[in-house]
């Protein structure tokens, strides 16, 4: 009796160890007593660098404008911050979340010129574990999707009751954007953008474990249980590809085609899947989060007339 209660502590203390560990490989983010956010910073990869250059460009363009910064709580006592630059006063807002392990400055550096060029005014999120927002665990867009609902929440309050708000996302920031597009959210959201989203946390965990040649069926309930146990949240309590069936409101989709990240296909069934009037956008040749970078005539194009047909007047400003 003494040996099998023994080899069933091993056991278990294996199960915690290796959820541990893949815990903090897949949700935990290091914060830096000393990190500079004033030093810009680029994705990660080959495919990248060929850009940096223009994304250089977009980002010291960005902090010359007037911006206006904004803090608030979220629901489980976070501080979240972001900052809103105004294009045009009374126009409407899109709110802007970047993707994993990124920032509102890196990832989203160019967004808020695009914005403009839409007459839009743009509110750029640091998701939790982000730049000034506090937290140290993502959460790939479970969280993240309330922490949304809490920004839509200040938008109304901040810019009053008729302010409309597009919702828009890049890779885990177009999960978490459709993941709240799939609740009911005030009316004051009239549209969805998602840029290179996944389909859900669970394929797109196991698909980078496979990348790392190893078993993915076998490793994936420990990355389950470590965000169960040390993250306290469900991997699964929802996921973009799920919310999209209850989706109601307008959204366009935006993916490159060589995406070696986020699959296109991911994007090919949250279309597939919505519910909404919805539009489909693929750029060859780009790869994840380029799509922008690669086609931005085409792009804008794709968003006017888009928006258009849905009965939210968007036109590029012609410069």
């Amino acid at each position: 009796m003494e040996i099998f209660l023994l080899i069933l502590a091993v056991l278990m203390l294996v199960v915690l160890l290796t959820a541990y560990i893949c815990f903090r490989m897949a949700f935990y983010v290091k914060r830096d007593k000393e990190e500079n956010l004033e030093e810009f910073t680029f994705p990660h990869g080959e495919i990248y660098e060929p850009y940096h250059d223009k994304m250089l460009i977009w980002m010291k363009e960005a902090r010359t404008l007037v911006t206006e910064e904004a803090d608030i709580k979220s629901f489980d006592g976070l501080n979240l911050h972001g900052r809103y630059y105004e294009c045009k006063e009374g126009a409407t807002i899109e709110l802007l979340f970047h993707g994993y392990r990124g920032s509102a400055e890196r990832d989203l550096c160019g967004g808020v010129q695009r914005c403009f060029k839409l007459g839009r005014n743009a509110f750029i999120v640091d998701q939790r574990t982000s730049g000034k927002s506090g937290g140290k665990v993502i959460s790939f867009g479970i969280n993240e999707s309330r922490d949304l609902e809490k920004w839509v929440d200040y938008l109304i309050e901040r810019f009053g009751k008729d302010v409309k708000i597009i919702i828009s996302g890049i890779s885990m920031g177009a999960a978490t954007v459709m993941i709240a597009a799939g609740r009911h959210l005030p009316k004051n959201v009239v549209g969805v953008l998602a840029d290179c989203g996944y389909t859900s946390a669970k394929e797109i965990i196991k698909q980078e474990i496979r990348k790392m040649k190893l078993p993915a069926d076998l490793l994936y309930p420990f990355v389950k249980l470590g965000a169960k146990i040390f993250g306290h949240f469900d991997l699964e309590e929802t996921s973009p590809i799920e919310a999209m069936k209850n989706c109601r409101l307008p959204i366009i989709f935006f993916h490159g085609e060589s995406d070696d990240y986020v699959p296109c296909y991911m994007s090919e069934q949250n279309f597939a899947a919505c519910a909404a009037s919805k539009r489909l956008v693929t750029v060859k040749d780009a790869g994840h989060g380029l799509s922008y970078m690669l086609e931005p005539d085409g792009y804008l194009a794709s968003i006017e007339e888009f928006f258009n047909q849905n009965g939210i007047p968007t036109e590029v400003v012609k410069k």
